[in-house]
């Protein structure tokens, strides 16, 4: 994580431009799919940064984009897709790649081995008629082909060790239908860290589970990416749970995003309305009554004249419908997309 007396970067134009190398340099990223109403934007001109041994939290609701911009980072779009913009990923020796631009040959190279992904069901990600260790072995072989039988089987089991995997000789001979939903978790997690990438993308890793594995898992992620020093994004529709696992927020909002800064600065003094609503919606103990957001995630292919938030904002003015807004400095490392910043 950045210290005090690091240079932050500028804000030009209402983007974000780091003075710093970032592990992870996301600038105007779009990505655009074709459907029947013509071609939509769910993510649109983002720009995010990650340093090694950070972590980001992408906040949304369903619809919003958070999920279509992992799958980009990951070269796993839909057939059609379109990408522009650069997505910059630090390598080892100092060099940067434009995940953007990468074809299929050299994302082969790089998923896995360089930037890995944890996906939201472990269920519907294990293969159920394999067992776990070739499973994890499998993702070791695809990146070292002549790496021996006894390497592979020691990387496995040290994989499922670092993902705190109780009786890891036996669990590597299990199916996934013979373990918890914690346990499949820590598995997927584990594969995710064979191939030892540099960047971990997180989607929803525990939204399946009960609230006790939940901060396990979450508390995990936190010590991995502490040891490891890995560059971390967690992708989540709760505030609560990134409040765990976050050091910096970006909120998302209609494939752009509207608020981004330290984890405190956010939750404590948010300044674009729909992460105020964010926030209001989310249950705690010293709040009885919810105040949920009115209305939904707009279609993208339908979205509002100006601020796509508009139609679902209390403070809602003519000005809003003028233009998108850019994202504003609220201090050196926070901005919010918003005209009352």
């Amino acid at each position: 994580m950045h210290t005090p007396t690091e240079p932050l970067g500028k804000i030009t134009n209402g983007n974000y431009h780091p003075t710093v190398t970032d592990l992870l340099d996301v600038r105007s990223l779009t990505v655009e799919l074709p459907t029947p109403q013509g071609w939509v934007r769910p993510v649109n001109d983002v720009f995010l940064r990650i340093a090694k041994g950070e972590s980001l939290g992408l906040v949304g609701e369903s619809g919003s984009g958070k999920t279509m911009l992992s799958l980009a980072l990951m070269g796993l779009l839909p057939t059609g897709a379109r990408v522009t913009g650069e997505a910059l990923l630090g390598t080892a020796n100092g060099a940067t790649k434009n995940l953007a631009q990468l074809s299929d040959s050299e994302w082969r190279s790089v998923r896995g081995r360089e930037i890995a992904m944890i996906f939201q069901e472990p269920m519907t990600s294990l293969n159920p008629v394999m067992r776990i260790g070739p499973q994890i072995a499998e993702a070791i072989g695809a990146h070292e082909p002549g790496i021996s039988t006894a390497a592979t089987h020691q990387r496995t089991l040290e994989a499922l060790q670092h993902a705190a995997v109780p009786e890891p000789q036996a669990r590597a001979r299990q199916y996934p239908h013979q373990l918890s939903g914690g346990l499949r978790q820590r598995a997927m997690i584990a594969m995710a860290l064979a191939g030892k990438p540099n960047l971990l993308v997180a989607d929803e890793p525990t939204t399946a589970l009960d609230v006790t594995v939940q901060l396990q898992i979450l508390q995990l992620l936190d010590r991995l990416r502490r040891e490891m020093h890995l560059g971390l994004l967690f992708i989540t529709h709760d505030l609560g749970v990134v409040a765990k696992v976050a050091e910096r927020i970006a909120v998302i909002y209609a494939g752009r995003i509207v608020e981004e800064g330290d984890t405190h600065d956010v939750l404590t003094s948010p300044k674009h309305p729909y992460t105020q609503g964010l926030l209001a919606a989310s249950p705690t103990l010293l709040r009885g009554k919810l105040s949920p957001i009115p209305g939904t995630v707009p279609q993208l292919s339908a979205l509002p004249p100006g601020c796509s938030f508009a139609p679902r904002c209390s403070f809602h003015r003519a000005e809003c419908d003028a233009v998108m807004p850019d994202l504003r400095p609220v201090k050196t490392s926070h901005t919010a997309r918003c005209i009352l910043v």
